[in-house]
């Protein structure tokens, strides 16, 4: 009985340390968990930014306002017969 007890203590001690120590133990399940998180988070981020990208895209194809727009802004363009103004602030001294 006592050699009964001992060997299922042994099994048992065993199987802890697998649980703990082991390839694919808790402290690793915990690590990949937060791994997943993050990964989860940085995805989220990614995918804000890809529906930004498509709503600007989806503007530049469907009219000539975000285009002119983008012209305007990035390139300084101007149409034909119009007079470009640059409003420079005043720094206070």
């Amino acid at each position: 009985m006592r050699l009964l007890k001992l060997a299922l203590l042994i099994v048992l001690l065993a199987m802890q340390y697998r649980l703990w120590f082991g390839k694919n133990s808790l402290p690793d399940y915990w690590r990949v968990q937060q791994d997943v998180a993050r990964q989860v988070d940085a995805n989220q981020r990614l995918q804000q930014r890809n529906q930004v990208l498509a709503a600007d895209i989806a503007d530049l194809r469907a009219g000539q306002v975000a285009l002119e727009e983008r012209a305007r802004n990035e390139l300084g363009l101007i149409k034909q017969h119009e007079t470009f103004f640059r409003i420079v602030p005043v720094k206070p001294q």
